[in-house]
């Protein structure tokens, strides 16, 4: 099964570096980004985990919880996190979740259904496709999916950018346009007719085609 946007987030309990968790209740009233990892002590996420916790401010700005997962132990992760901390600078300052029985992954549709085994025997390449980057709703729906490969590693500051849109775009009736970062202008979005706009925009709208109608960003 491939998670879509829109879906509900598979629910599950886990052991993470914090303690047991079920991911519905830690996600509770806030947005949260699960992002996933095919092994421990890989060179690519090791970058990736730390990036994670040094930007972590700024998820914490738009209220979104971070939780990270890896097929191996959770001592593993603990582990790890000297690594991390010795290497790039910081240590993860997120929950990260032990998959050992690949269950989430799979229920996430991140390995096939009919994976079985041990997942400490498991190599990265066997696992090349737990990369995935999920952000997820207050209302537990999925908002993004992103996949990337092993060998390119992950943008995060696109997925804050990401969720600057999601953020705006569900509290106000517009849409974000190419490459747009919070501050700029917005295209009111289709679903909203002319009269509606112009109770919502009485100083109207720049329009180069009737169907492109562009304001500054609401509650700038």
């Amino acid at each position: 099964m491939t998670l879509q946007i829109g879906d509900t987030a598979p629910d599950f309990e886990a052991q993470t570096t914090e303690g047991k968790i079920r991911f519905h209740d830690w996600v509770g009233d806030s947005w949260a980004v699960l992002f996933s990892h095919p092994k421990d002590f890989t060179p690519v996420c090791t970058t990736e985990l730390g990036y994670m916790a040094r930007i972590k401010p700024e998820f914490d700005k738009r209220g979104v919880k971070i939780i990270g997962l890896s097929v191996d132990p959770v001592e593993n992760h603990s582990k790890w996190a000297n690594d991390i901390q010795e290497t790039q600078g910081f240590a993860p300052n997120y929950p990260m979740i032990g998959d050992t029985d690949l269950s989430i992954a799979k229920a996430w549709g991140m390995l096939p259904a009919s994976v079985n085994g041990d997942a400490t025997k498991r190599t990265a390449m066997d696992n090349q496709t737990v990369r995935n980057v999920f952000v997820i709703g207050p209302d537990k729906k999925i908002k993004l999916v992103l996949v990337y490969p092993m060998t390119t590693g992950r943008n995060f500051d696109e997925v804050l950018r990401v969720i600057d849109s999601l953020q705006l775009t569900a509290k106000h009736k517009v849409a974000t346009p190419v490459n747009w970062k919070n501050g700029d202008d917005v295209i009111i979005a289709g679903s909203v007719s002319d009269d509606d706009a112009k109770k919502a925009y009485p100083q109207g709208w720049k329009s180069p085609k009737p169907y492109i109608r562009i304001v500054p960003q609401p509650g700038k």
